[in-house]
């Protein structure tokens, strides 16, 4: 029987979102041989804590399905220990990329995948706590249905289970690696308030996460898919298919991979930027490691804090080193796509070893594109007034540092690559303490 984990990293209240997913890793447990750990990794405050843990404690009991509730300091015993077992250089500058003191959508994610591992499971399914499950004819619509259904299976085992097949049958003889769909809803990075002061300006800012040698009508293009997801028609009826997985088509919010993918390579520890936990979905596309996508998407909403005023000018940062990491992803993106097959080891794994050169390669390239995408937000928030002028003025001031961030960000990624094997093999045996209740 295999052992999975359902996910769910959070720094807000969300004892709804628990309440959901327990309900889902019940499903899980009726409709398929498994047992399920969910997981829930808690950096909130103390009182949030608390009534999570209260949340966790009124729980219906499920046969097969355990919950762990780790708050941080939990979480850092549990890194320290692994750290230490695994024996590694610069120890506390790993446990700071693993458990920084700010956002980091990768290290949470991360977290999870060692303490997975200790858990002995075979996959991941990971949930955010600002989305919620779909209902249909009344009934919460659960993406672990189609996640169990193939990852981990070879690809051809998997054509019955799935709507259509649009594989090559060339590589049908490797197994589903990742399971996924996207959101419904609202966008999924807060800037629909940009699109309406200005559709231009939207289209600018968008269109900088494009390589620096798009054309304009590419970039428009991007700015009109971005941070849409399944857009807002609800689920009326299943459908997936089996195939390279788009990493466009998918969210971190829904999606599952197999621990020959996240016990291989970690994602990027970046502070304070979006899109940072999206790694691992191009390195499976790239790889040719076969995935399904399907069509129960989650839905997406924003929580009170993320439309405060201070909300905004953190959310609005976090897109910022987002567009600062494309200088270096996408000179990765390009390379992963060169290489292919060979991001592969002998026996069919992710080799970790091309990923970190590729990223190595990437921290010497020159800043000037940077340089002219921190021109372009700040002349474009300046022109918007407001909040977003005051934003630029704060660009502005922290021009130097961010740039010199967006570098040191790679730099970190190639030392967790480095060291990620010897963590994973360090975590396998380790205890994993909840919150008491």
């Amino acid at each position: 029987m295999d052992r999975i984990c359902l996910a769910l990293p959070t720094n807000r209240e969300c004892s709804a979102t628990i309440t959901a997913m327990a309900a889902e890793a019940a499903y899980a447990v009726r409709h398929f041989d498994v047992e399920v750990r969910l997981l829930i990794l808690d950096s909130s405050d103390a009182a949030t804590r608390a009534a999570h843990a209260r949340t966790v404690t009124a729980l219906p009991g499920s046969p097969r399905v355990a919950v762990h509730h780790l708050d941080e300091p939990a979480q850092r015993h549990f890194l320290r220990s692994a750290i230490g077992r695994a024996a590694l250089p610069a120890p506390e500058r790993l446990l700071d990329l693993m458990l920084p003191d700010a956002v980091s959508y990768g290290a949470c994610t991360n977290r999870a995948f060692l303490i997975a591992a200790a858990l002995g499971c075979s996959s991941l399914h990971r949930r955010d706590s600002d989305c919620r499950y779909q209902l249909f004819e009344g009934e919460p619509v659960f993406p672990v249905h189609h996640e169990l259904a193939s990852l981990g299976r070879r690809a051809s085992d998997a054509f019955a289970g799935v709507s259509e097949v649009t594989l090559d049958p060339g590589i049908a003889d490797r197994p589903v690696s990742m399971v996924g769909a996207s959101f419904i809803g609202e966008l999924s990075v807060d800037i629909g308030g940009i699109q309406e002061l200005d559709k231009e300006a939207y289209e600018q800012v968008v269109g900088l996460w494009a390589p620096a040698h798009w054309t304009d009508d590419q970039r428009r293009g991007l700015a009109e898919e971005s941070f849409k997801g399944a857009g807002v028609l609800p689920f009326t009826g299943d459908h997936s298919t089996l195939t390279l997985v788009d990493p466009m088509r998918v969210d971190m919010s829904n999606i599952a991979f197999t621990r020959d993918v996240y016990e291989r390579l970690p994602l990027p520890p970046a502070t304070a930027t979006i899109g940072s936990d999206y790694f691992l979905i191009h390195a499976v596309y790239d790889a040719a490691l076969p995935g399904v996508l399907h069509n129960r998407h989650i839905e997406n909403y924003y929580t009170g804090e993320r439309r405060t005023h201070a909300g905004f000018l953190a959310y609005q940062t976090r897109f910022v080193k987002f567009l600062l990491s494309m200088l270096y992803l996408h000179h990765v993106y390009d390379r992963m796509a060169e290489a292919g097959g060979e991001l592969l080891d002998d026996g069919g794994r992710l080799d970790p070893a091309p990923f970190a050169a590729f990223l190595a390669e990437s921290v010497t390239l020159d800043r000037a594109e940077n340089e002219r995408r921190l021109d372009t937000v700040e002349a474009v928030y300046e022109r918007l007034g407001g909040q977003y002028a005051e934003f630029a003025r704060g660009i502005a001031d922290q021009r130097q540092r961010l740039l010199d961030e967006a570098a040191r960000d790679t730099e970190d990624f190639v030392l967790l690559i480095e060291s990620w094997e010897a963590l994973v093999r360090a975590s396998g045996d380790l205890e994993v303490r909840s919150v008491p209740r």
